[in-house]
């Protein structure tokens, strides 16, 4: 074992004080929401709003926003949009991504930057809204699920790590007889998992967290998305008067929390996942 240096057990100590004081920068907005949520109310006050272990604990905002009879359908809903939207996208990615991976695809160098060029210039949200209108899917969830089919980014990510793939392997399978989707379907997606979990990551996170266009697409109420009808639960004139019975700040924390569950649910079973496939699908642009 080789002995380390004065000099080098000084960088380690101050990588790990670096790191942990990352750690601490992230982690403190969580606990804080977390605890908040928790607390009654003239506790916080009481504290100055800065509290990170509550003394009293209370649910009661919790059980406030359980008790919401438009919440079991807005969650329906929001779980349902998840899933569909991420299968459509995985699906729309990988397939448009492998073609472009490929060197030898006609008109390939003019294909990506048609590609990139809505990404860096949007036609904005008005002429979205006058599009998604003229195709009938406002009132409908087609209009959370197609427009959003392709991020461009993500995208960008699958092709780079497409090509880093051994070219020797699709020819392989191509001399036994393979065509190109069974290739797609039997060798790369399989060696892909990687960036492939990422994408579900990424996309999952923002269907679950669809708001905007939940409100621009889907006018009836009873088809609004989980985080729409939440934030339902803070206005003054909806069926529920915050203030008079939970304070509007410990409702909001407990929303947080309530919402932001999920994800962190499940993120430990993709982060190992998420972290390779960033890193692998970085190496080529």
């Amino acid at each position: 074992m080789v002995k380390k240096s004065k000099g080098d057990r000084l960088v380690d100590g101050l990588i790990i004080l670096i790191l942990a004081v990352v750690c601490v920068v992230c982690v403190f907005p969580l606990l804080y929401v977390v605890s908040v949520s928790l607390t009654p109310i003239t506790e916080v006050h009481r504290n100055g709003g800065f509290l990170v272990i509550p003394r009293s604990v209370t649910l009661d905002a919790y059980r406030t926003i359980i008790q919401q009879k438009a919440l079991p359908r807005a969650m329906g809903i929001t779980a349902y949009i998840t899933i569909a939207g991420t299968a459509i996208n995985i699906v729309a990615t990988v397939m448009m991504a492998y073609p472009l991976s490929k060197k030898k695809l006609a008109g390939r160098k003019w294909l990506i930057p048609f590609i990139i060029f809505p990404m860096l210039f949007s036609g904005g949200t008005i002429p979205t809204y006058l599009l998604i209108k003229n195709l009938n899917l406002v009132g409908t969830y087609w209009a959370l699920l197609i427009p959003g089919a392709v991020y461009t980014y993500n995208l960008m990510v699958v092709k780079a790590f497409f090509e880093n793939l051994p070219e020797e392997l699709f020819e392989s399978a191509r001399m036994d007889g393979a065509n190109e989707f069974c290739v797609l379907r039997r060798i790369v997606v399989p060696l892909s998992k990687p960036v492939v979990m990422t994408m579900v990551l990424f996309y999952a996170v923002s269907h679950w967290e669809t708001y905007f266009d939940s409100i621009m697409y889907l006018p009836d109420q009873n088809m609004q998305t989980l985080q729409v009808v939440l934030r339902r639960m803070l206005t003054p004139n909806m069926e529920m008067n915050a203030d008079a019975t939970i304070p509007t700040m410990t409702l909001q924390m407990a929303m947080v929390v309530f919402t932001t569950i999920p994800i962190i649910v499940v993120y430990p079973f993709i982060q190992k996942y998420f972290t390779k496939g960033m890193m692998l699908g970085a190496v080529k642009g």
